[in-house]
């Protein structure tokens, strides 16, 4: 591995923190090095300010004069609440600057690297790409398709089912699953599910990870008609975690509760891609979908899953379970996916699949 891959791995690394926490902006992640040594870091701050360079800025002082720059995005152009980041790299006399990927938003988009030349800083770009994709695939999913980047996780029995009868709630995996899901929700902006689960589990969907409570997602219902149960904890708990309810225009609102006005669904739901405009357009860059499996066949016959992480157990739920897709063939699902890692949690298997 080079010095500058190196050096750019460790930038991914710190954006990868940033996950879940950064509002609108992206999780991007900076180092600064000078003759060899890393004398700054940093990622993108909650709520989204400051930026990793400014953060990495500030830590490397007077030592950034003459250092390169490894940054996971294109610098920023544009004056918003803060100056430029590019500006930032310029003035405290960062000589170069490496960055993994263009920025597609249209008041960046090459402009940042034009800042930079113009201050006669050399640029190098397109330098761990891949690996920086992965954590800014929400950004560039919301800036690109007007939509979040939405990951749908679902836990399956060896014979994809969901549960042993519908309306029962079932333990299906173990604690490690139980683990990661929680540590997928405080990678999220937005938690999304459909009214049968909360029916059925009346869950809570916060992150219960001990230390990592406060990055609970926002609770996304898919509910058409407003049914959610007034006294269920995601309406008592409103007021601490926010919950928004994807909802036919006129539905009333529970107190505490958001209403996203949607266009109605081909089915009588709501229109889901509708439903996710929605949801970008207040910033929200990443979805984490747990189901049900209504929700799940509907997002997929739309089109609208970038990432599939199916949990399987070795146990099997039998004809009378429900199925995992609501009777969707799972070569129908698997289509347009390729095939991601894999990994044992306990009994259990990961597989996560990709679109594309």
């Amino acid at each position: 591995m080079t010095a500058d891959l190196a050096f750019m791995t460790r930038a991914v690394r710190l954006g990868h923190r940033a996950l879940g926490t950064t509002a609108e902006n992206p999780p991007v992640g900076c180092v600064i090095v000078k003759d060899g040594v890393i004398v700054g870091l940093g990622w993108t701050q909650p709520g989204g300010r400051p930026h990793a360079e400014v953060a990495a800025l500030r830590m490397a002082g007077a030592a950034a004069r003459g250092a390169t720059a490894y940054v996971t995005l294109e610098p920023c152009a544009h004056h918003g609440r803060t100056p430029p980041c590019a500006e930032a790299l310029a003035k405290a006399g960062v000589v170069r600057v490496v960055a993994a990927v263009e920025d597609p938003d249209p008041r960046v988009s090459g402009g940042g690297f034009a800042i930079l030349r113009q201050a006669g800083i050399s640029v190098v770009t397109g330098l761990g790409r891949e690996e920086a994709l992965s954590d800014l695939a929400g950004f560039l999913t919301r800036i690109v398709n007007k939509r979040p980047y939405v990951l749908l996780k679902l836990a399956l029995s060896a014979d994809r089912k969901i549960a042993e009868a519908a309306g029962k709630r079932t333990a299906i995996t173990g604690p490690e699953v139980k683990a990661r899901t929680h540590l997928l929700r405080a990678e999220a902006d937005a938690i999304l599910v459909g009214l049968g689960t909360v029916l059925a589990d009346d869950p809570d969907l916060t992150c219960r990870l001990p230390g990592l409570e406060v990055r609970s997602p926002i609770r996304v219902v898919a509910d058409s008609r407003g049914a959610i149960p007034p006294g269920s904890h995601l309406v008592r708990t409103a007021g601490k975690v926010p919950l928004w309810l994807l909802s036919l225009a006129g539905t009333p609102a529970p107190e505490g509760v958001d209403i996203l006005a949607c266009a109605p669904g081909a089915t009588g739901g709501v229109d889901l891609a509708d439903g996710l405009a929605k949801i970008a357009a207040r910033g929200i860059n990443r979805v984490l979908a747990e189901g049900g499996a209504r929700l799940a066949r509907g997002l997929i016959e739309a089109g609208l899953v970038d990432e599939l992480q199916l949990f399987q157990s070795p146990k099997f739920l039998g004809p009378q379970g429900v199925d995992g897709f609501a009777g969707m063939p799972f070569a129908q699902v698997m289509a347009g996916f390729r095939p991601g890692a894999e990994e044992t949690l306990g009994d259990d298997r990961l597989s996560v699949y990709v679109r594309g």
